[in-house]
């Protein structure tokens, strides 16, 4: 019998407005054997383990763990992941007990080649790569060494504190001079991490050593000595500063902030800020010791600014591929980086033609190498992350840091030093919003560049 017009009517309205419960369905319940659920579990979250101790973002973590779990069938895995620690659960559903595996993360320097070969093995493991394989084959990935030997890393993070000079259009003499100052700090930095001083005593030292080595200079220019004539210290100690904080994970941090992993931001946020402090006192401790000593270091007009462009172009990729280096690249990540540090400077100093902001104009800037690097990872199966933090070390605020710290240590000019801090703080903001948001805008576009290929292979075939 047909509706009457009136039901027929709020039928319709009733389903405008309301969503009804679905029918009860039953699940099916996979069966799997518990020891080949473990055995999943367990290289899964090894594997998001590695990276994570590598340089990846929680995000990614997260992602390859339920990446892998699923490639063998255990779909719905829940993963955890917090600064130090990483649980994985998986429940077939019923009355099953759920099996959950959890394991601490240990603090590791990165190593952008060991993340590279770790995705490129999930990748395999989606396309069918058999597990015992596959946990073959990341136990030998776990085994690799770090690619080079201590002394290549100390000499690299001294070159990153040349190219920092360059970027100014230092002299051939401060060049000179960054190299050796740079060369004492990272040596003494590596001399601590083998007897496993905290990092934060690690910073400190290696900020003393630098400026140590920047009030001598300003010591020998004050006497009237030739050579140094026209130096400028502020420059040594600047590099010095760029040097300590590229290690650290501003980008990273940044990212699992807005990814909403918050309890991992804070513990990265809070380790970036203590090891920030470290500086800081290091710093200061050096300049105290040289006014206790009679040298005092002249507070300069103004931040150290960049040099004429190709100075600029020559710094900037210097230190992308000296980051590259000490961070265990290969080849193929040291010509990318060089390249995205170019673009970011570029970017960099187009924008400030505009009369943005410094900060808008880093920001900007990262936005740029980080968007051109996502595309350019993916293209040329390398970590989006390696390449995006070695082209944004360039643009970090070194100099109107140092020059903040000795405007407050001198009560001469305490306002030009609160200023510069300020500005030295908003800069690190934009150059880590800006790279995460290249991020995420690039990932999608790169999405649809891989499906439009996958459709031509496909078409081809």
């Amino acid at each position: 019998m047909p509706q009457e017009p009136h039901r027929r009517l709020f039928s319709s309205i009733h389903r405008v407005l309301r969503t009804d419960p679905p029918e009860a369905i039953t699940e099916p319940i996979p069966v799997l054997d518990d020891a080949w659920m473990l055995r999943v579990l367990d290289l899964a979250m090894r594997i998001g383990e590695s990276m994570f101790a590598v340089g990846a973002s929680a995000h990614e973590v997260t992602l390859a763990i339920m990446r892998v779990a699923g490639a063998y069938g255990l779909e719905g895995v829940h993963v955890d992941v917090t600064y130090s620690s990483i649980a994985v659960s998986y429940h077939r559903g019923g009355e099953g007990w759920p099996h959950t595996l959890f394991r601490v993360v240990r603090a590791a320097a990165p190593d952008h080649t060991k993340l590279q070969r770790l995705q490129a093995l999930i990748v395999d493991i989606t396309d069918g790569k058999d597990l015992e394989e596959a946990r073959t084959r990341f136990r030998a990935i776990r085994r690799v060494p770090f690619r080079y030997k201590p002394p290549v890393v100390v000499i690299a993070r001294a070159l990153l504190a040349v190219g920092v000079s360059i970027l100014s259009g230092g002299s051939a003499v401060l060049l000179g001079l960054t190299f050796v100052a740079a060369l004492g700090a990272a040596a003494t930095q590596a001399g601590l991490a083998r007897l496993r001083v905290p990092s934060f005593f690690s910073q400190i030292a290696g900020a003393f050593v630098t400026t140590a080595v920047a009030v001598a200079v300003s010591a020998l220019i004050t006497a009237g000595f030739e050579p140094f004539t026209g130096v400028r210290p502020s420059i040594i100690v600047a590099s010095g500063i760029v040097l300590m904080l590229s290690g650290l994970t501003v980008v990273g941090a940044a990212q699992d902030a807005i990814d909403g992993f918050a309890l991992t931001a804070a513990g990265r946020i809070l380790d970036l800020t203590l090891q920030t402090v470290g500086l800081v006192v290091g710093i200061l401790i050096g300049l105290e010791l040289g006014s206790v000593l009679g040298f005092r270091m002249t507070l300069p007009d103004a931040p150290p600014a960049f040099g004429a462009l190709p100075n600029q172009l020559a710094g900037a990729v210097i230190v992308a591929i000296a980051v590259a280096l000490f961070n265990g690249a290969g080849a193929r990540i040291i010509a990318v980086s060089g390249v995205l540090g170019a673009i970011a400077i570029l970017g960099h100093a187009f924008t400030v033609t505009l009369d943005l902001h410094e900060a808008a104009a880093s920001g900007v800037a990262a936005l740029l190498a980080s968007f051109v690097g996502i595309l350019v990872a993916h293209r040329l199966h390398v970590p989006s992350v390696a390449v995006t933090t070695a082209a944004i070390v360039p643009l970090v605020p070194g100099g109107a840091v140092f020059y903040g710290l000795l405007g407050v240590v001198q009560a001469d000019a305490p306002g030009a030093g609160t200023s510069s801090l300020v500005l030295a703080a908003t800069v690190a903001v934009g150059l880590a919003a800006g790279a995460s948001l290249g991020i995420y805008l690039g990932t999608p576009v790169r999405a649809t560049l891989a499906g439009v290929a996958r459709s031509r292979a496909r078409v081809r075939h």
